[in-house]
């Protein structure tokens, strides 16, 4: 019996993708929570509470599971460049779904798989077939039918998403870089605690009062955040990319259920269209490839 057919393999990959989704779903809600704090506090105040809470809930289960290896983080030069991405991503993300639908604002933000493909021969040297092409190019149509741009004020809080797609785009290569040389839980805790110093020094300039409702919001969001890595990580290691690809879409499904609880959206019949077409376009890309990494930090 080969490995694959082998019924607790296939369960134990199961499990992996079963933690895929629910952590991709927790990052959905992590981030319909970032949007509820932006009508009342800068970005740059949100993104440091959450990655510094991150950290600090991360810290024990990266220490159990490589000991001291959690800080000896491999080219921390390539870390700082990953934490400034992070940072920058996740501002813009704020900025950009203050005023955005929810479900359009996370469908937009799935640009990043095709920019991976875009960018993956000149960063890593990947070649991309015809199929992986025509599923970028789908991929980018499918963003645009969902922005639909007219040239209004509302393309602007587009385009901070579709940046914040190309951000995690580049974390993602970076990823690609790394996973090689370390565990990602490492990669995962170096990132955020290199965004959180990163946008220490922001602090002064864009500091508010807090209430007690708030922090604990804010302190929901860095738990959730954590949550969602943990599990994003354990899914990787039970199961192989390749096959955790297809279920990262779930995160667009998230945004939708939880944009209609919290927010009373839903998307308009274009907006599905635009969905549908990102979803099959990046399975395309996906499959084109043979596997996708998925060693994403928290979007958003």
């Amino acid at each position: 019996m080969s490995l694959d057919e082998n019924p607790g393999h296939k369960a134990h990959h199961g499990g992996g993708i079963l933690l895929m989704v629910a952590g991709l779903s927790v990052a959905a809600l992590t981030g319909a929570l970032m949007k509820t704090l932006t009508t009342e506090m800068s970005p740059f105040l949100i993104a440091w509470f959450r990655f510094a809470g991150c950290f600090l809930v991360m810290l024990p289960f990266a220490l159990a599971r490589v000991g001291l290896k959690t800080f000896k983080p491999p080219r921390i030069g390539v870390q700082v460049i990953r934490g400034l991405l992070l940072a920058i991503g996740n501002i813009l993300f704020m900025l950009g779904v203050a005023k955005l639908n929810y479900a359009d604002a996370i469908s937009i933000l799935y640009v990043y798989p095709f920019l991976m493909t875009l960018l993956a021969p000149a960063v890593l040297g990947e070649r991309v077939g015809l199929i992986g092409w025509l599923g970028v190019f789908g991929g980018f149509f499918g963003v645009l039918v969902v922005i639909r741009p007219d040239f209004s004020g509302a393309d602007a809080y587009a385009l901070f998403v579709l940046c914040t797609g190309l951000m995690v785009a580049l974390q993602m290569l970076l990823n690609r870089k790394l996973g090689f040389l370390s565990d990602p839980s490492v990669i995962a805790i170096w990132g955020v605690l290199i965004a959180a110093l990163i946008l220490t020094p922001t602090l002064p300039f864009f500091w508010t009062p807090i209430s007690a409702g708030q922090l604990g919001v804010l302190a929901l969001t860095a738990i959730l955040s954590a949550v969602s890595q943990t599990m994003i990580i354990l899914a990787l290691a039970r199961a192989p990319a390749s096959e955790l690809a297809p279920f990262t879409y779930s995160e667009i499904v998230a945004a939708v259920l939880i944009g209609l609880v919290m927010f009373g959206t839903l998307p308009d019949s274009l907006s599905w269209i635009g969905i549908g077409l990102i979803i099959l376009s990046g399975l395309a890309v996906a499959h084109a490839k043979g596997r996708m990494t998925l060693r994403r930090n928290p979007k958003i």
